[in-house]
């Protein structure tokens, strides 16, 4: 299982069943982002949308904030 915690949004906390090959992106559009719209941080490190991301790992996403 991967642990998702979306940050910004009421603290939504949810887990993801874990699949092989499974990467930041795809864990993104399982909680409703992309790349462009929030980036995220595995087990406390910036990651890459590419990153495959382990078994029993710790996902933040946190959505970006633009405006003028």
């Amino acid at each position: 299982m991967i642990k998702v915690k979306v940050l910004g949004r009421g603290g939504i906390e949810k887990e993801i069943e874990w699949q092989k090959g499974v990467t930041v992106a795809d864990i993104l559009r399982e909680v409703g982002f992309n790349t462009e719209s929030a980036i995220a941080r595995v087990n406390g490190k910036v990651a890459l949308e590419e990153e495959k991301v382990e078994d029993g790992a710790y996902v933040e996403v946190i959505p970006v904030v633009s405006g003028g």
